[in-house]
């Protein structure tokens, strides 16, 4: 059990029946009345942020989690296959689970994040930076370059991301895998 006074960022809480990530928190202590804390909770399985209100000194659970490193292996009927690093054990992930997802290609390792009291895997990251060359994009019109202008681009996963005009194809870039923005050319 922990307390408001132990409350960090990136603290996975049991609140409401359900898994919590604490994105932001705020001790407050007016000038009238009991002290309390403001928090933003991000849901673990649907990723939904909501505002809370916690009165100062309230007991809540916390969670234990553990970020262990896995390697995508392939794709099949029954999902994303991955290995342990660590153990070699394999497991199957569903799409909903991966964040990023349409990054990943086989071989790269992401991070897995388990309930460290019943081994259930909660989420999978793709690295927040990832490098993929480009399979196919239209060619620039010279010219072109006055405006900070964009065009599609096929990555070798199969994504689509929106490149500025000077990208080729079979060039390596790097995408944001949160968005799926262009960060730059991979050097």
């Amino acid at each position: 059990m922990a307390s408001t006074s132990d409350f960090r960022n990136g603290m996975c809480i049991e609140y409401n029946n359900g898994l919590y990530f604490i994105v932001e928190f705020l001790h407050v202590k007016p000038g009238k009345g009991p002290a309390f804390v403001r928090t933003k909770l991000k849901n673990v399985q649907t990723g939904r942020v909501i505002d809370n209100t916690f009165n100062s000194g309230v007991r809540v659970n916390e969670v234990r989690i553990e970020r262990r490193p896995y390697q995508f292996l392939y794709k099949d009927e029954m999902g994303y296959n991955f290995m342990n690093n660590e153990t070699y054990e394999q497991v199957s992930l569903a799409e909903e689970l991966i964040n990023g997802v349409k990054f990943l290609k086989e071989g790269e390792t992401v991070e897995v994040v388990t309930h460290a009291d019943n081994e259930t895997i909660l989420y999978a990251d793709v690295a927040l930076q990832v490098v993929l060359e480009i399979t196919y994009t239209e060619p620039g019109m010279k010219g072109d370059t006055a405006t900070n202008t964009l065009k599609p681009a096929t990555v070798e996963t199969g994504a689509t991301v929106r490149v500025p005009l000077f990208i080729e194809t079979g060039e390596k870039i790097k995408i944001d895998s949160r968005d799926g923005s262009y960060l730059e050319r991979a050097k």
